[in-house]
C-alpha cells in the first residue's frame, strides 16, 4: 500500500483520520458517505482531505484497522448495549477501549457534554481553566470518570480543591442550567480549528467534489473560498465541471456524447448557454442531435436538480473514458479555452 498525504508531525486527530479514511475508498464512495453528514462535517472534512500531509502506509493501515474495529463495537453498542461494545474492544486493543467506546458514545448525543470526548483534553482544558469551579465541576460531573480524572490533573492546585469540593456537593442541576453552559463550551471548543497552509490533498478533494452531486459541489467550493479563496481556486483549477466540456478535442467530445442515451443528453441541454449548447451539437452525428432535439420539444419543463444529476453523469463519463485511456483532458489550463 503507498503513502499518501498527512501532517507533518505524523500525529492525527479524528477528523484528519477521517479524512484518511474517505481519500483510501474512493471519490465515488466518499461522495455517497457526505450526503449523509452535516453541512459542517462536509465543511470539516473537506479542509481536512484538502490539508492532508504525507501519510505512511504502516499509519494508514493502522488507521483503517481501527475505523474496522470501531465499526465493529458501534454495532455492538446500538444491538447490544455500552457493556457489550466495552467488552469487545477490551478484547482487541486493552487500555484503550474505553477512551475508543466514549468517544462512540460522545456520537450518539446520549448526554450532556457529549463533544467534550471528541475533544484532545489539552484543547478542552485551555478552555475551562478560565470558567468559575461549579461550571467546571458540572463538566465533570456528566464525563467519564477517566476523561474527568485527566482534566482535573491539569488544573491548577487551588483549583483543583475548589472544583473537588463543588463535585462532592452538587446536587441535580436544572437542566436549562446545564443546556446553557452546554452550548457556551460547545461554541468555544468549535472556534478551535486546526490550520495549516499544506496543499497536497487538492485533487483528491477535486476527484471527490467531481463525483458529488452539483449542488452540493457548489455548496463546499462555496464555503471554502469564504474560508480561503486561494484554496478554493486550487481546487476549481483541478475539477472538471460540466461547462468544461468545450475544453475537450473534438474526437474526445464526440466518444463522450457517444456514451450517453440523447433522453439524457436532451436533460442536461436543457437551460444551459447557447455557446456551450451549440458546442455539443456540432458533435453529435446528424441522427443524435435530430433525436436530443425532438426530447426537448418533447418533456417540456424539468426540475433544475434533474438537469443537474443528468450533467454529473456526463461528468462521470468523461472520467470513466480517462481512466481508460479512451479520452484526454486538459487539466489546470481551462483559461486556455473558449466555447
Amino acid at each position: 500500500m503507498s503513502a499518501m498525504n498527512a501532517t507533518a508531525s505524523g500525529v492525527l486527530n479524528r477528523s484528519q483520520k477521517a479524512a484518511a479514511v474517505m481519500l483510501t475508498v474512493g471519490s465515488e464512495r466518499a461522495s455517497k458517505v457526505m450526503e449523509h453528514l452535516t453541512e459542517d462535517e462536509v465543511e470539516q472534512l473537506t479542509v481536512e482531505i484538502a490539508t492532508l500531509g504525507d501519510i505512511p502506509a504502516s499509519q494508514l493501515e493502522s488507521i483503517l484497522d481501527e475505523f474496522q474495529t470501531e465499526a465493529r463495537a458501534h454495532e455492538q453498542l446500538v444491538s447490544g448495549g455500552e457493556q457489550h461494545a466495552r467488552e469487545l474492544m477490551r478484547r482487541i486493543h486493552g487500555d484503550e477501549a474505553d477512551d475508543m467506546v466514549d468517544r462512540m458514545l460522545a456520537t450518539t448525543h446520549a448526554t450532556p457534554f457529549h463533544f467534550v470526548r471528541l475533544h484532545e483534553p489539552a484543547e478542552v482544558l485551555q478552555h475551562l481553566r478560565d470558567e468559575h469551579p461549579q461550571t467546571i465541576a458540572l463538566v465533570l460531573a456528566h464525563l467519564p470518570a477517566r476523561l474527568g480524572a485527566h482534566l482535573m490533573s491539569g488544573l491548577e492546585s487551588a483549583v483543583q480543591v475548589q472544583v473537588a469540593e463543588r463535585l462532592a456537593t452538587l446536587e441535580r442541576a436544572d437542566p436549562a442550567v446545564v443546556s446553557r453552559v452546554e452550548e457556551a463550551l460547545r461554541d468555544r471548543l468549535g472556534e478551535v480549528r486546526r490550520r495549516s497552509d499544506r496543499r497536497d490533498g487538492v485533487q483528491e478533494l477535486a476527484d471527490l467534489l467531481n463525483q458529488s452531486e452539483r449542488s452540493t459541489e457548489r455548496a463546499i467550493l462555496a464555503e471554502i473560498e469564504a474560508k480561503d479563496p486561494a484554496l478554493a481556486e486550487k481546487v476549481r483549477a483541478l475539477m472538471f465541471v460540466f461547462e468544461d466540456l468545450v475544453s475537450l478535442d473534438d474526437r474526445s467530445l464526440q466518444e463522450v456524447l457517444r456514451q450517453v442515451e440523447p433522453a439524457r443528453l436532451a436533460v442536461a441541454f436543457k437551460g444551459i448557454a447557447a455557446e456551450l449548447r451549440d458546442a455539443l451539437e456540432r458533435n453529435l452525428s446528424e441522427r443524435a442531435r435530430t433525436t436530443v432535439a425532438e426530447e426537448m420539444d418533447l418533456m417540456g419543463s424539468v426540475r433544475v436538480s434533474e438537469v443537474e444529476e443528468a450533467q454529473s453523469e456526463i461528468v462521470r463519463t468523461v472520467h470513466e473514458l480517462e481512466k481508460e485511456g479512451l479520452i484526454t483532458m486538459n487539466r489546470g489550463a481551462k483559461e486556455e479555452f473558449v466555447a
